[in-house]
């Protein structure tokens, strides 16, 4: 009778502990494809001011235009720290969500007066940083459908027995994907100089 206790309890403690890697390995998976957004997005976000530095000698009349898409970055950079120094917090991952929407819009108001300036949208510079922020936009789409699918297999993981019990004894919390609110602001900004 001793015997059979001790093996169902040794079955119990294998369950619990396969399903705890379980969950540490999904949760480094959802973390690692965070980490990809942050490489796509830190790439972005150095390539604005360089955008804006350019657009400045031919938009001298759009400052507030300017001023707002550095504002924006900055604030989706800092967003992007905090989120990615801990991906697992649903709060900063929402909050840099919102700060990209933005970004996106301040960015797609850049490029609205940039089309009313013909010698701007002749610009190598400006057509090549145009060309590589369209080229990163696309990165940073694939990039949070792999973080989404990353946090998706996570949390289910997290709610299914059995893990489900060892997630709630050892604290694992719910993964929160990268969203962004508006449909429309779903799609990469459209940039063309040509």
């Amino acid at each position: 009778m001793g015997w059979i206790v001790l093996l169902v309890l040794l079955g119990l403690a294998v369950i619990f502990v396969s399903s705890y890697n379980r969950l540490v390995t999904a949760r480094n998976a959802f973390k690692n494809a965070f980490a990809q957004i942050d490489v796509q997005l830190t790439r972005r976000y150095d390539l604005i001011p360089n955008l804006v530095e350019i657009a400045k000698g031919y938009i001298k009349h759009e400052r507030e235009t300017l001023e707002a898409v550095i504002q924006a970055r900055n604030a989706a950079y800092a967003g992007l720290k905090a989120a990615a120094s801990d991906p697992g917090n649903a709060a900063a991952v929402q909050k840099l969500a919102g700060a990209d929407q933005l970004l996106g819009g301040a960015l797609g108001r850049l490029m609205a007066v940039a089309e009313a300036y013909p010698d701007l949208k002749a610009n190598q510079t400006m057509m090549q940083l145009s060309e590589e922020l369209t080229s990163t936009e696309n990165k940073v789409a694939f990039a949070r459908q792999a973080y989404n699918d990353a946090v998706m297999t996570y949390n289910n993981i997290r709610e299914v027995f059995p893990s489900s019990v060892a997630a709630n004894m050892l604290g694992f919390q719910p993964a929160q994907p990268l969203d962004i609110a508006k449909p429309e602001a779903r799609e990469a900004p459209k940039v063309s100089f040509t």
